[in-house]
């Protein structure tokens, strides 16, 4: 069973700054996603920027190789 990690605070705002610094769409971001194995829509991925949907772990794993980037810059910024 995957583990879903329930947002109590959003990172939708991180992953579009850091979709934006590498100038994709979110349908580019969602493309990158489905090469990786996963399901994911361009409507899923917005969902995940506008903290409607709790991401998944292996979600996670996949973003950061699409932004190139370590867990801490899906972190940045938000207060504990």
């Amino acid at each position: 069973m995957e583990q879903k990690i329930k947002q109590d605070r959003c990172v939708g705002g991180n992953l579009r700054k850091l979709r934006m610094g590498l100038n994709m769409t979110q349908e580019q971001v969602s493309i990158q996603m489905q090469l990786q194995g996963f399901s994911m829509s361009r409507d899923y991925y917005a969902h995940i920027e506008n903290g409607t949907y709790n991401i998944r772990t292996s979600e996670l794993i996949g973003f950061c190789n699409v932004f190139q980037c370590d867990f801490n810059r899906f972190f940045a910024g938000l207060d504990i």
